[in-house]
Formats: structure tokens, C-alpha cells, sequence
């Protein structure tokens, strides 16, 4: 292998090693966040919330207590997956009247966020295991917000890109004070200041849910819809719970892989793992054109019916165990051609009937949580609610205006959400954890992370840093208005020949640059007879995993 680190796989990182405690995320300065909570004793959970807490600054267009997210908890003491969803509804004015008449759901400005849910997860996560007191927790990223950051390049090209789009971002005067105080976007280097998003913080630490959804930032928010004709109503934030929820899973070859329950898109990874279960990948190769077919047609088969049946479960009837069985599985393996790309592909039929960040944190007793949060698409809304330093999210630009679509827009709904948490576990003990931002591609990543540990035996960061593929299919896409080319992206660092034979099966190749693709993966692999934990951080971003 011509990499430094490789084993099994190139790697230009080390995977990081630890026994004690391990943080990986997006963002160096919140691993070290997570690292100090868990040094000071803090549970899984208070080191996820310091994290969490530090990336909504050091990361803001990704993620942020304006946003909402999915929690996956490993409680090592009852040996159980727990999840606990912090996704808000489509506020009361949302209705699909309006935003037909309207010309369809723009993508930035008030019109374009929902109920952020992320803040009351982290206290009801907090109340649940938290060890640590939340001013404790909220440590760092009072630090971190009231001394300023240093920009990094990634960040600082992503705000001059959506700067030129004519976001609100360096506009708005409540954005622009942050991310434009000199009255231009700030760049690479220079320092970033948001002393607000501390006061907000402290008033979480001291008021817990109640300060933050009945008191100075839902004031602050509801008064922000009032002026600019939003759709926000009184109780819309008052009323809002974040909620706990059993996982949904499946048995992939020797291992139990655990996810995140509708609204979320985790049932995918599920269906798509059941379908190459089928299939000998390790005989076919790592990085084989016929392994990445396969996975590529379990894709294809698995979007159809979530764009058929995911929605929000209070609304809708999702039938989740029809589609998690083996039996169907069994039934749509029957539709993939081994040399022949699928163009047309529906959903089955039941029997009976980014942006987004992602980490992972496991403590010394072995708890572990894997989180995902997001303000949607890069920027999010473009708006900073006055005096809180809170960036509000777009995530409204996820519903579908179709009347008949069963993602369709409705007040008090929540929207289908493609964040996906995963576990593996054996025999009660888990062996890999992980995720990863991107939209529709986290379940396509999540995917090739699985296979690339368990199939192919990979350390988590040759995993991460192997090539990457997304297929984007017409019709499928979470973004309003759900269209796209139908096409297989690829990475360059995949062979010429492996292009070239995917090409020969039908598939419609895009190559992008070496390490362009879509996502941050962040892993943790455990060995049960060591105990030692191996962490992988995604080099497509500014990633870091540590250990302690």
C-alpha cells in the first residue's frame, strides 16, 4: 500500500486508539470539547451534548440549537439501544395552500424553517443520563463563543459561496454581526465572535427546555415570523417535545444492526443491508464494480419505497416490519440483474395493508451515543434569531406539495428526515457505531462503512477514507423540488476498469474529484475482548477522532 497508514486499505490518518473514552466529529476543537467532558467524568451523553454544543459554533452552517436531530444511545448498564428524536414540526401557518400560492418553499428566510427540536433532546438526553451539571457540559462552547474561533477554510469558503448566493447569512444585521462584522464575509483565519449563543446556552443550563421554548428565544423567534411574514404561531414552540423511541432493526449476517425508527430514513440502511445479505461481497472484491452494482441496486430498490411509504408515524401508517422482513428482502433481490442497471424502479407492494453534522462518543463504562444534527442544508435559513446567536434552520424545503404524496406538507407534522444513526452490536455489546451527514447519501455511506468493517475487515479509518459512491435517482431526492439526474457519482480515486464496467452494466458515471464526496463519516469500532475502542474521523472535512 503506498498510503502511511494502511492495513487492510489505503489510510493517510491513523485510526486512533483509546481505552478509556473516544469523541470523534466534524470538527477538531469539538472532539477536544467531548474529550474534556469525559476527562472531568461526564456519561457519553454530557460529552455528546458538549459537542453538540461547541459544532453550532465552530460549524455553524451545519448544525446548531436552531436545527433538529436524532440521538442513538448505548446505555451499557441494561444493554440497550435507546433514541430520542429532537424533530420539529412544520410550524401551524405551514399549510400547502399557502405555499403553492406562493410559488413553492424557498430556501432561505423565515418561511423556510420549521421548529427546531435539538435543544430540548439535549436536556431531555441530559435529564435521562447526564452525570455533570449543564453548566459544566456548556464549559467549552461558553469558552469557545465568548473568546472566538478561528474560521477554517472549509467554513470560510462555504460562507463566501453562500454569501454570493444572496443569503441573508451576511445580510440579515443579526447574521451579518457575526459572520460579517467588518461588512463582508469573514474569511480563513479570522476570529468568530458570538457571545449570544453563550447567553443562550447559560439560560438552557439554568431553565433547561422551558427558557429556551417559552421564554427569550421563542419570544425572539415568533416576533422574527411576525415581521417577516412567517408561519409561526404562539404555541408552536410552547407545545413542542422531544421524544424517546425503540430502535428498528435487522440481523445482517452475524451482527445486529440497530437504527433510527420513521420519521427517519434508517429503515433504508436496513433494507438495503438485507439485500446484499444475499450476496458474497467479500468474494467479490473490496471496491469490486460488481460489489458496488449490487449495493447501487439495493439503493434504487429501497428509495422507491421510502418515497412511497416514509412519513411522519403519527400521520401515516409506515409499514416498517414488512419492509424489515426477510421474507420481502427475499422478494426484491429478485429485481437486481448482476450486469444491468435498473432504469425503472417501484416500490413493492405489503402483503397486509449538507447540511448536517454527525459525531460519536463512547465513555470508560462502555455507554456510547451516536447524534446527528442539523439546520438542513448549508446556512440553513440564513437567519440568526435576534439576541440569541441561534442560526435557524431551512429543514421546511424537505416537504413534498403534492396532495397525494405521503410526505406532504402539514402543520404540526413532522418532515421524513434522511439522518440516520446506526449501532452494531453482538450479542448485547456493541461493535461498531457511526454515521454521517449528507442528505440522501448518509444511508448510501452508512452502507459502504458497514460493509467495508464487516465484510471486508477494514479499520474504521481506512472505511471512512476509501473512495465513495452516490447514486442520485430522479423523483427520490429530499430536497423541494425532488428532482435530479439520474446518475452513479463517483469519486476519482475508483479504477478506470471500475468505472468502466459499471458504465458497461448501464449505470450513468460522474466523476468528481478524489475526495469531493458528500458527507463527514465518523466511526467507532469496539473490540469486546480488550475493550480498547477504535475511533475514524472523515478527512473530507475537519474531522478529528480522539482518545483518552
Amino acid at each position: 500500500m503506498a498510503s502511511p497508514h494502511a492495513a487492510r486499505a489505503d489510510s493517510y490518518r491513523p485510526t486512533t486508539l483509546g481505552k478509556r473514552g473516544m469523541a470523534c466529529s466534524s470538527h477538531y476543537l469539538a472532539s477536544q470539547a467531548g474529550i474534556r467532558t469525559l476527562q472531568a467524568g461526564g456519561h457519553a451523553m454530557d460529552a455528546a451534548i458538549t459537542m453538540a454544543a461547541v459544532l453550532g459554533l465552530v460549524e455553524p452552517h451545519m448544525s446548531g440549537p436552531g436545527g433538529d436531530g436524532f440521538l442513538m444511545v448505548y446505555d451499557a448498564a441494561e444493554k440497550k439501544v435507546r433514541c430520542l428524536n429532537g424533530t420539529g414540526a412544520a410550524p401551524t401557518g405551514a399549510t400547502l395552500e399557502e405555499y403553492v400560492l406562493d410559488g413553492g418553499i424557498p430556501s432561505k428566510g423565515i418561511r423556510s424553517a420549521s421548529v427546531p427540536g435539538i435543544a430540548g433532546a439535549w436536556m431531555t438526553g441530559h435529564a435521562a443520563y447526564g452525570r455533570l451539571k449543564l453548566e459544566q457540559v456548556f464549559s467549552p462552547a461558553f469558552e469557545i463563543a465568548e473568546d472566538g474561533f478561528p474560521l477554517s477554510a472549509k467554513v470560510a469558503r462555504s460562507l463566501e459561496v453562500e454569501a454570493a448566493t444572496g443569503s441573508p447569512i451576511c445580510s440579515y444585521p443579526a447574521s451579518a454581526a457575526i459572520f460579517a462584522p467588518a461588512g463582508r464575509p469573514l474569511r480563513e483565519g479570522e476570529i468568530c465572535r458570538n457571545p449570544d449563543y453563550a447567553q443562550t446556552l447559560w439560560l438552557l443550563a439554568r431553565g433547561g427546555s422551558e427558557v429556551f421554548y417559552r421564554g427569550h428565544f421563542a419570544a425572539s423567534l415568533l416576533r422574527m415570523s411576525d415581521e417577516g411574514d412567517g408561519c409561526f404561531h404562539g404555541d408552536d414552540l410552547s407545545r413542542f417535545r422531544a421524544v424517546w423511541q425503540d430502535p428498528i432493526q435487522v440481523r445482517y449476517r452475524d451482527w445486529d444492526v440497530f437504527e433510527y425508527p420513521p420519521n427517519s430514513s434508517g429503515h433504508v440502511l436496513l433494507q438495503e443491508l438485507n439485500i446484499v445479505e444475499f450476496f458474497d461481497l467479500a468474494a467479490m472484491g473490496f471496491l469490486s464494480p460488481e460489489a458496488i452494482h449490487l449495493m447501487v441496486e439495493a439503493k434504487k430498490l429501497a428509495f422507491a419505497d421510502r418515497e412511497e411509504y416514509l412519513a411522519d408515524p403519527d400521520f401515516v401508517r409506515v409499514p416498517i416490519d414488512w419492509l424489515l422482513s426477510k421474507e420481502y428482502a427475499g422478494e426484491r433481490v429478485t429485481r437486481i440483474h448482476c450486469e444491468r442497471a435498473a432504469t425503472d424502479v417501484r416500490a413493492g407492494v405489503p402483503e397486509a395493508h449538507e447540511d448536517t453534522t454527525c459525531f460519536c462518543v463512547a465513555d470508560r463504562q462502555g455507554n456510547a451515543v451516536v447524534q446527528l444534527q442539523s439546520i438542513q442544508s448549508a446556512w440553513g435559513s440564513g437567519l440568526v434569531v435576534d439576541k440569541t446567536g441561534v442560526l435557524l434552520n431551512n429543514r421546511m424545503t424537505y416537504w413534498h406539495l403534492d396532495a397525494d404524496h405521503v410526505d406532504a406538507l402539514q402543520p404540526g407534522k413532522r418532515v421524513r428526515h434522511t439522518m440516520n444513526p446506526f449501532m452494531v452490536l453482538k450479542e448485547g455489546r456493541p461493535i461498531l457505531i457511526g454515521g454521517t451527514p449528507g442528505a440522501d447519501t448518509q444511508v448510501q455511506t452508512n452502507l459502504q462503512l458497514i460493509t467495508h468493517v464487516l465484510d471486508y475487515g477494514l479499520t474504521p479509518q481506512e472505511a471512512i477514507e476509501a473512495p465513495r459512491w452516490r447514486h442520485t435517482q430522479d423523483g427520490t431526492e429530499s430536497d423541494y423540488p425532488h428532482s435530479c439526474q439520474d446518475e452513479l457519482i463517483l469519486e476519482a480515486r475508483f479504477p478506470t476498469a471500475t468505472r468502466e464496467v459499471l458504465a458497461e452494466f448501464g449505470h450513468q458515471i460522474r466523476v468528481i474529484g478524489d475526495w469531493e464526496a458528500t458527507g463527514s463519516a465518523q466511526l467507532i469500532q469496539f473490540n469486546p475482548d480488550t475493550g480498547v475502542m477504535s475511533g475514524g474521523a472523515d478527512p473530507r472535512r475537519d474531522s478529528l477522532a480522539l482518545a483518552w
